[in-house]
């Protein structure tokens, strides 16, 4: 962060000093909210949760180095309290923005913001010194903590922005306002808290309407709602797709015999062949996003298209592919899920057991509940087991309650009936099922919302142990 005096800090958060024998010293270091990131010269921010109240790990932050803590009531140390920590630490975020000067590009999205923003990075970073959003700190905490991660040397801070509902994103974008800023889709994530497609467009859409007239508005021009949102922004439009309106076009797209994104890229610039490492159909659009906003930034479509090439995973859990030993591959896609996602991974899953030909392996789909969805659930999960057939998966495996139940419901009314698809219980019966039953050669994906904790059953089958338990069940 840059460096700023426990004084100024005050100031900018509205605050009051407590035990600080001198108002001039300067926090050095990051701004952490867990005690034990803390490093000399931090800033603690200390929040009252459900389970743990950070107010009690004031004194042992001091003690590791921190500066001072931000609070919302004195705690024997030094302090800087104020009435709202969330909101005091997105003001000295938005005052550190502001005096950096960095180009900051906020994306949003139903689906893929994650993987589009760790392919944003990889293309950034070649131009310049690149901060970036971890994992998915995409809310109203991790945001600002992001942040205020930048320093003086930044070029350019990508920023994930989520919303559980009306006004969330607009409150993160003012917080470090963008000159760039992407949307991505319009999709069925989060349809049970927002009630309609239409009303999360009208959240997502929030983003651009907080553009400057000199900024640049990267919209997807193959989703009509996101589309529709250039009638919202003053700033200028960037179309991104496979539309042949589009700016910065996919052409030619196909797949690999092993399951991974090809296609020709076209910008305003030229044109430039891609073949991405990761795998799946969906990253075709991901692609285009994060091409279009290089692009905006003077990437040439050589440098682009190289960089796409070569660009991976950031972010763990997500399409992560690891073949053990014996020749099992498992994707680990299990950080998340809503019912686009959870298409695209089924679909890779298929084209990657087609490439493996007549003498691969067999197809596993390993998937439990997509999480808030509302009244569409039931059709959602029983689509999702529909497709699994359609595709030829060789097994699936719905795991957990009345969710899984209706994705094997789906699977069995396509026609999935003996041994096709199971359902079990919990993550411990599906390891254990597949420790007995894979075969070398076989192809396993494990995918469900984040709060079903499925990630377990892709560990434990990449574990070198053979013991029973998955890992904190």
């Amino acid at each position: 962060m840059i460096t700023l005096s426990l004084a100024e800090i005050a100031e900018i958060v509205g605050g009051q000093s407590y035990d600080i024998p001198d108002p001039a010293v300067t926090v050095t270091g990051p701004v952490v909210i867990d005690s034990r990131e803390v490093a000399p010269g931090s800033l603690f921010a200390a929040f009252a949760g459900e389970r743990v109240d950070g107010h009690d790990y004031a004194q042992r932050a001091v003690e590791a180095g921190a500066a001072a803590v931000l609070a919302a009531r004195p705690v024997g140390v030094p302090a800087i309290v104020v009435d709202d920590v969330v909101g005091a630490l997105g003001a000295l975020a938005r005052a550190v923005v502001e005096r950096l000067g960095t180009t900051v590009v906020g994306l949003t999205g139903s689906a893929g913001k994650t993987s589009t923003k760790d392919l944003i990075a990889q293309l950034l970073q070649r131009k310049g010194p690149t901060v970036w959003t971890p994992g998915s700190l995409n809310n109203e905490i991790g945001l600002p903590v992001t942040a205020l991660t930048a320093t003086a040397e930044t070029e350019h801070l990508v920023l994930e922005m989520g919303a559980r509902g009306v006004g969330h994103i607009h409150y993160l974008a003012n917080l470090t306002p963008p000159r760039i800023g992407l949307v991505l889709n319009v999709g069925s994530a989060h349809l049970g808290e927002f009630g309609s497609r239409e009303a999360i467009a009208q959240a997502k859409g929030e983003l651009v309407e907080v553009l400057p007239e000199d900024g640049c508005a990267v919209l997807n021009a193959d989703d009509p709602l996101v589309r529709a949102m250039a009638s919202r922004t003053k700033a200028r439009v960037l179309l991104f797709g496979e539309a042949p309106e589009a700016d910065v076009r996919g052409e030619k797209v196909r797949m690999t015999a092993d399951g991974r994104p090809a296609f020709e890229l076209h910008t305003p610039t030229g044109c430039s062949d891609v073949t991405m490492r990761l795998y799946g159909e969906h990253h075709v659009s991901n692609a285009l996003a994060a091409a279009a906003v290089a692009h905006e930034l003077g990437m040439s479509v050589t440098e682009i298209a190289e960089a796409l090439s070569e660009a991976g995973t950031l972010s763990r859990w997500r399409m992560e592919v690891t073949e053990r030993p014996d020749s099992v591959t498992v994707v680990n896609d299990a950080y998340n899920a809503n019912p686009e996602s959870m298409r695209a991974a089924l679909r890779a899953l298929a084209a990657m057991g087609q490439a493996r030909g007549a003498d691969g392996g067999r197809t596993w789909a390993v998937l439990g509940q997509m999480a808030e969805l509302g009244d569409a659930s039931l059709a959602e999960h029983d689509a999702v087991g529909r497709l699994a057939v359609r595709l030829n998966v060789s097994k699936l495996v719905a795991v957990g309650g009345r969710e899984a139940s209706w994705l094997q419901l789906g699977a069995y009314n396509e026609g999935s009936w003996g041994e096709e698809s199971v359902h079990v219980s919990d993550a411990q019966a599906a390891v254990d099922l597949l420790r007995s039953e894979l075969r070398p050669g076989d192809v396993v994906l494990v995918k469900a919302s984040r709060s079903v904790g499925l990630e377990k059953v892709a560990l434990a089958l990449l574990e070198n142990s053979t013991e029973g338990e998955v890992a904190g069940r």
